[in-house]
């Protein structure tokens, strides 16, 4: 019998020599027809500044300069519960990387067992053994357990990048809620003021229909405008109240109330415009496509594993170690023991099952990349759309605080003239109708800007990091 030590050394040579072969096609790449420039209109700046900075590196708290909305930002971050699951998704496809990587190393364990035996007229037999071995490790000849191991930390990688998207995902939809809300506010306040202002011209079409001045029709329809109006406070109060429950749901618990916004104000987001004039390439940073572009490499490198599966494999069991029918005696000397098994199974005929799975592996492949090239164009089309709206809603925005200047000072006048019996009340009733109508639409526009804005940071991968570098 040999030297243990020789005969241990010589069988974790054998089991650490794997070969080193992978076939792992080459990355196919990703032709998303997307242009190297945006489809900006003409009243579009296409130069960026010469100081601009990719939207990726500048902060969420930097880019929401409302202090009360950073805080609930944060708050979001630190208790959402999507965000939560995406983060418990990251750590289980970290340890089922580290599984799988366990695989490509042999695992070496120690078992000591006592064996006692007998029968009718047979003697008790009784046999000690302890043994320092491998089992089954797999001699990486072909790259299949590689590949594997490849696979498994794309998947890894891309459960991260998902993780940031997500993280992104909940930062711009923290910052529409609260916008809504404070919109929805907005919208409440003018209703408001509009009740009280149609509360005291009913109270004067009272007065003047005592007098005989008005008629009865002119009275009816000034109460029709009070009770219209206090539906719409109503509502909006309505609309306030589901606001703030859709903010606390995305928090994750209830915003305090000194934290909720109170009016839509144009300095709750710090920069006036993000650069336009970036190349199309920055969509490739964005995390959803930085994830597509990880499982296109996972389902490549298990091409590699389908493919080694059609060549040998060898797996290796071994152990070293002592035997003695005497626990007492177990380590003494010529009681050493050992054993090499080594195991080549080659494929020859299995129905065609490799080819099948070879075929299963390469249309993932295929699957994967046209998803990966539909994820560089839908981020494409976020920002172009983004980018185009940018433009239009400041002249909306313009022309509707002109529209609300003008239909105020046409209801001054026009109520000016009622008083004065110049005009009938119809003539008032629809300046009022006009005004109404010209504020709330200032505050839809206002709301459509400042949203666009968050679509557009959170189009050019931006909301990721707090701070800025």
């Amino acid at each position: 019998m040999g030297d243990p030590t020789r005969i241990a050394a010589a069988l974790m040579a054998a089991l650490l020599a794997g070969g080193c072969g992978v076939l792992e096609p080459r990355l196919p790449e990703a032709a998303p027809s997307t242009p190297a420039a945006w489809p900006l209109p003409a009243t579009t700046a296409t130069q960026a500044p010469a100081d601009a900075r990719p939207a990726a590196e500048i902060g969420w708290r930097e880019f929401f300069a409302d202090p009360k909305l950073g805080e609930v930002i944060a708050q979001a971050l630190a208790n959402n519960r999507d965000l939560r699951v995406a983060m418990l998704n990251v750590e289980r496809a970290r340890s089922q990387y580290r599984i799988q990587r366990a695989d490509r190393v042999p695992a070496l364990g120690a078992v000591a067992t006592m064996t006692r035996s007998g029968g009718d007229g047979r003697p008790v037999l009784e046999t000690y053994t302890a043994d320092l071995g491998v089992t089954e490790f797999e001699v990486d000849l072909f790259g299949r357990v590689r590949s594997l191991s490849e696979a498994a930390l794309q998947r890894y990688f891309a459960q991260e990048e998902n993780r940031c998207s997500a993280q992104l995902t909940l930062v711009a939809e923290v910052a529409a809620a609260y916008l809504a809300l404070a919109a929805d506010r907005d919208q409440l306040r003018v209703a408001a003021a509009t009740l009280h202002t149609r509360e005291e011209s009913h109270a004067l079409t009272e007065k003047r229909y005592e007098l005989g001045a008005v008629s009865g029709l002119d009275l009816q329809l000034s109460r029709t405008q009070v009770e219209s109006a206090r539906a719409e406070l109503a509502r909006y109060a309505g609309q306030v109240a589901q606001g703030a429950n859709a903010l606390d749901l995305l928090v994750g618990r209830p915003v305090a109330p000194e934290l909720l916004p109170e009016s839509l104000d144009a300095g709750m987001i710090g920069l006036d415009s993000l650069p336009a004039g970036l190349p199309s390439e920055v969509l490739l940073g964005r995390p959803d496509v930085l994830a597509a572009e990880h499982l296109l490499r996972a389902a490549n490198a298990n091409i590699g594993a389908a493919r080694a599966a059609f060549f040998p494999s060898i797996t290796l069991t071994g152990a070293v170690g002592y035997a003695s029918d005497d626990l007492s005696g177990l380590f003494d000397a010529g009681t050493s023991t050992w054993a090499f098994v080594p195991q080549v199974r080659v494929p020859i005929f299995e129905g065609g099952r490799l080819r099948a799975g070879l075929g299963v592996a390469t249309a993932d492949r295929d699957i994967a990349l046209a998803q990966y090239e539909k994820s560089i164009q839908t981020g494409f089309r976020e920002v172009a759309d983004a980018l185009a709206l940018s433009a239009t809603l400041a002249d909306q925005r313009a022309a509707r605080e002109a529209t609300v200047e003008a239909a105020a000072e046409a209801d001054r006048l026009s109520r000016a003239r009622y008083e004065a019996g110049r005009d009938s009340y119809l003539v008032q009733l629809e300046s009022q109708r006009t005004l109404y109508l010209a504020q709330q639409a200032l505050i839809a526009t206002r709301l459509a800007e400042q949203v666009n804005r968050v679509a557009l940071y959170k189009a050019l991968g931006g909301g990721w990091q707090e701070d800025g570098p």
